[in-house]
């Protein structure tokens, strides 16, 4: 069963509870891998040695896996980690989900919400950054459980918010980031990348920014692929209605799909090659598929960093 098999919409009014969640049944999958170096190192975790002191054995890992694992202690870390959230209107498609599944802001915020969750399991320092047309907010780094619950009440608020109309302007928000982000860090955004400015140029030059402030970035380019990608419609008239400006249009759905896959499998790959050029990891990542690939690509790029 998947995550998402078993989730309610309801499980929203506790983030943290629903992080920790998310955060457990990832490890629990690691241990029971075969990739059990990777998962111990980056889980804080390792296989219990017999004739070992057991005060620092899980105990919860070991009623769901029945094999002991100890926790491991690092005294300090280096990495510093800004999570950004693009806010914009356009994040909260789809608008309504008759079958539970979350929208693309509401599959954001828990996916960060786990990100920290692990980052501060490790004694990593993380902040946060959210944006639509501006930044609306910018902390500092910090790796206490109390800022890590601050975050949360700032993530709750944007799941239980439905503002339409938003605009966005990623590269104008983007910019301002990197320059307020101490250097060196890791910056993992969440955006559908759609911006309203039609020079997609200016945002590639604000990716290109964060890599010169010698920061290492991760792009969970947040799509539900269904939809927005595979424009998988029924052929049957329909009213699309942009989200970030209200305008509207009704059309047959085959009326458009060839020209519409084609232009964002465009966009897409000039995405994809930009951010190849500059060395961003750019993930594209269907809310469909759940948190645990989001988890994974970020364990990879702490181990690469830490080499």
């Amino acid at each position: 069963m998947s995550f998402f098999d078993s989730f309610d919409l309801k499980q929203l009014s506790n983030l943290e509870l629903l992080a920790k969640q998310v955060v457990e049944g990832f490890i629990i999958g690691l241990h029971k891998s075969p990739f059990h170096g990777f998962s111990v190192e980056f889980a804080e975790h390792r296989l219990y040695n017999q004739g070992e002191s057991t005060k620092n054995i899980d105990w919860k890992v070991f009623a769901r896996t029945d094999k002991m694992f100890v926790k491991r202690y690092e005294e300090e870390t280096n990495l510093r980690c800004q999570i950004v959230i693009d806010t914009s209107s356009s994040m909260y498609f789809p608008k309504e989900r008759k079958d539970g599944h979350l929208n693309k802001l509401q599959f954001s915020c828990i996916a960060a919400a786990s990100l920290m969750n692990l980052l501060k399991k490790q004694r990593d320092a993380f902040g946060l950054s959210l944006f639509d047309d501006k930044v609306l907010q910018h902390t500092k780094v910090k790796s206490s459980t109390t800022h890590y619950r601050l975050l949360l009440t700032y993530l709750d608020k944007l799941i239980n918010d439905d503002e339409l109309n938003k605009k966005t302007s990623t590269a104008e928000a983007l910019h301002q980031i990197a320059e307020n982000t101490h250097r060196r860090s890791l910056v993992i955004i969440f955006s559908d990348m759609f911006d309203n400015n039609e020079n997609s140029d200016d945002m590639f030059s604000a990716l290109q920014h964060l890599k010169y402030n010698k920061h290492e970035v991760v792009l969970f380019h947040v799509v539900d692929k269904n939809a927005e990608v595979d424009f998988a419609f029924d052929n049957r008239p329909y009213e699309f209605i942009d989200m970030e400006s209200g305008e509207s249009v009704k059309l047959q759905s085959n009326e458009v799909k060839d020209y519409y896959v084609k232009r964002v499998a465009e966009f897409n790959e000039a995405l994809r090659m930009k951010c190849l050029q500059y060395k961003i990891d750019f993930i594209e990542t269907d809310i469909n598929r759940g948190f645990y690939p989001i988890l994974e690509s970020y364990l990879v790029k702490r181990k690469k960093m830490r080499v």
